[in-house]
């Protein structure tokens, strides 16, 4: 269930690879296919040079159109990120299996601390791009996935240069990272980061990274879709690029560029059956990246607006008795109990269709949208409530570790309904005079699921009011009350249950 604080379940899922390149006691390590891109800008060269060789016509000169131009403007500022993580692995222990176990029993330390470990040096290689320079730290944008849990990190630049590097910040719902290195050298290049909104399907992009560890590689294509969203590795919610630009392995971090050499994307993912570029390269919009670079270097972390909500593109039958079938928008399924929503006043049953003026498309945009929200600001979200529009005002907080929220369940009301249909009335054996909603799902933890409500239940009432259609439920639960009287059929029997609503409305 795409959930905006829980995370996002891909429902599309095909074969994703991230693309970092590792190497492991000298041999080559194809890790996860993720990529990030970055670009890199030369104050010798203008955008018009750039798009005029890439024209597609001769140039004064008489040469062939080529993007040299844009490579020149990129290449210097796309460096290698190489990591080296510290793992720990099993080893053979002699007095250990047949015959030894026989010959050389075990100790009894050795069956209290379990099998001998031995550190290993796991070697891995990607990309990255130079977004910011203050003083003599030099920052480097990369995916969150090519740091990884690094203990060590370092950078080499287009010219060979190497730098020993520390880790600024991580996420890993945008997959990114910044890590840093400092120099008294004056003639580092900075990336120019470009406007990723301006970019339409069929515009020239190039790709520039360090594909199997061939380092400064540049490859050409166009931009196959704009707007990617929900897909790919992890419950990523950023904005993705498609290109069929070559991307492969050791890729990720690189820089995506537009005709004017400025980053538009960090190369992040392919979909591929088999592991190489087969044109289906993902890369994050640079708009996504840029307030992440910000937060990193003032906070150490991507500062994410929190509203308190689980959310859904509702079931279809749902939405048509709630009557948002025909609009766009997302559907609150649950509230956290005196979370920012529940203290605004937005409830269980709400189908939002606006935040802040701004359309919400569907429920990856809505999470987008909320996460990019400031925080202990007000926002002004759009409607429909019983099938009526209205606007509700909520300050946002604060988003806190995805741990510590799952440890949460304090979620009202922990269960989602859907209405009857003839195939569920067959499954469940229900006449046609039986009316009420199904409950399709029990979140694990929450009142409702304590208090014993069961996937298949069918909720015929609340406080004694018949539920027929998915208005009169969530006019049930949305009542000022802490104590609801659930009034359930459950293989043929009627049973009724408390649950107690925590906290404050």
């Amino acid at each position: 269930m795409p959930d905006q604080t829980l995370g996002i379940s891909n429902p599309k899922r095909i074969s994703a690879l991230s693309l970092t390149m590792g190497a492991v006691l000298g041999a080559i390590f194809l890790a996860l296919t993720t990529l990030s891109c970055s670009t890199a800008l030369s104050a010798s060269q203008g955008p018009q040079s750039a798009r005029s060789a890439a024209s597609g016509a001769q140039n004064p000169n008489g040469e062939f159109p080529s993007f040299r131009a844009v490579a020149a403007k990129v290449l210097p500022v796309v460096v290698e990120i190489n990591v080296v993580d510290i793992v720990k692995q099993p080893v053979p222990d002699v007095g250990q299996g047949w015959p030894w176990n026989f010959l050389l029993p075990q100790k009894p330390d050795q069956e209290k601390n379990g099998p001998k470990t031995q550190e290993f040096r796991q070697e891995g290689l990607g990309s990255g791009v130079i977004v910011r320079k203050s003083g003599d730290t030099v920052y480097v944008l990369t995916n969150n996935h090519v740091v990884g849990n690094a203990s060590e990190i370092s950078v080499v630049l287009y010219d060979k240069r190497h730098y020993r590097a520390k880790l600024v910040g991580k996420d890993p719902r945008l997959d990114l990272a910044l890590v840093s290195f400092t120099t008294n050298d004056t003639n580092i290049p900075v990336a120019t980061l470009g406007n990723s909104n301006n970019m339409r399907v069929g515009d020239w992009v190039l790709a520039v990274g360090n594909p199997f560890g061939f380092m400064s590689t540049v490859t050409a294509g166009i931009v196959s879709a704009i707007g990617r969203e929900g897909v790919g590795p992890g419950n990523t919610v950023a904005q993705f690029i498609q290109t069929d630009a070559a991307i492969n392995r050791g890729n990720s971090g690189g820089a995506l560029v537009d005709m004017d050499g400025q980053v538009v994307g960090i190369n992040s993912w392919i979909a591929s059956p088999a592991g190489g570029s087969v044109g289906l390269g993902f890369a994050i919009a640079i708009n996504d990246a840029k307030r992440a670079i910000t937060d990193f270097i003032e906070h150490g972390a991507v500062q994410y607006g929190w509203l308190g909500v689980s959310v859904q593109d509702p079931y279809p039958a749902l939405a048509k008795q709630l009557g948002v079938d025909q609009l766009a928008g997302s559907l609150i399924y649950h509230v956290f109990v005196n979370s920012p929503a529940d203290k605004g006043g937005l409830k269980p049953g709400d189908f939002v269709k606006s935040i802040n003026g701004e359309q919400i498309i569907d429920t990856n945009d809505l999470i987008r949208v909320v996460g990019d929200l400031p925080v202990g600001k007000d926002a002004t979200f759009g409607i429909i409530r019983y099938g009526k529009p209205m606007t509700v005002t909520v300050r946002i907080a604060l988003r806190q570790p995805d741990a510590q929220i799952n440890k949460d369940r304090d979620l009202w009301p922990g269960i989602t309904v859907i209405p009857l249909d003839e195939q569920i009335r067959s499954q469940l054996k229900l006449s046609s005079d039986v009316n009420g909603l199904v409950v399709a799902d029990v979140v694990e933890g929450t009142p409702s699921a304590v208090a014993g409500i069961q996937q298949g239940d069918l909720v015929q009432a609340i406080d004694a009011t018949p539920i027929n259609n998915a208005i009169d439920f969530y006019r049930a639960i949305n009542a000022a009350q802490t104590k609801f009287d659930f009034k359930l059929l459950r293989q043929g029997k009627v049973i009724n249950i408390v649950v107690e609503r925590g906290g404050a409305s």
